[in-house]
């Protein structure tokens, strides 16, 4: 299992608000993903010039994970599950979703702590 990056992702009803702040302290918006899963989510990815990132997407609900993206998904849940991480009881958010180009699921560590899990799609 490589990581390729990892970054917070702010889940959030007050999307624009939170990308403004950011944008306050440096950062930009380096590329936009739309309509994700059930919910056609907006998420905004914002780089820093130090190379930092992180991820705001609109929501209807507020929570904050870390965003995990690795060169094998399989691999790597197992790992997790390994290690006791599991499902979020939330229906939604058990779910993988595959959106073409990547695909994504959350997993919880036995302390309670939240990645999502997600892998790029390379043709």
């Amino acid at each position: 299992m490589k990581i390729t990056t990892f970054n917070p992702l702010i889940i959030t009803t007050q999307a624009e608000e939170t990308i403004k702040l950011f944008e306050e302290m440096g950062f930009e918006r380096h590329h936009t993903k739309r309509d994700i899963g059930e919910d056609k989510t907006v998420d905004i990815r914002m780089k820093n010039p130090e190379g930092f990132y992180v991820d705001v997407a609109q929501s209807d609900e507020n929570y904050t994970l870390i965003r995990m993206n690795v060169d094998d998904f399989d691999e790597t849940i197992q790992f997790l599950t390994d290690h006791g991480f599991r499902k979020p009881y939330h229906e939604r958010a058990s779910k993988t979703i595959d959106t073409g180009s990547s695909k994504f699921t959350v997993m919880v560590s036995p302390s309670g702590f939240i990645l999502e899990i997600s892998q790029h799609i390379k043709d």
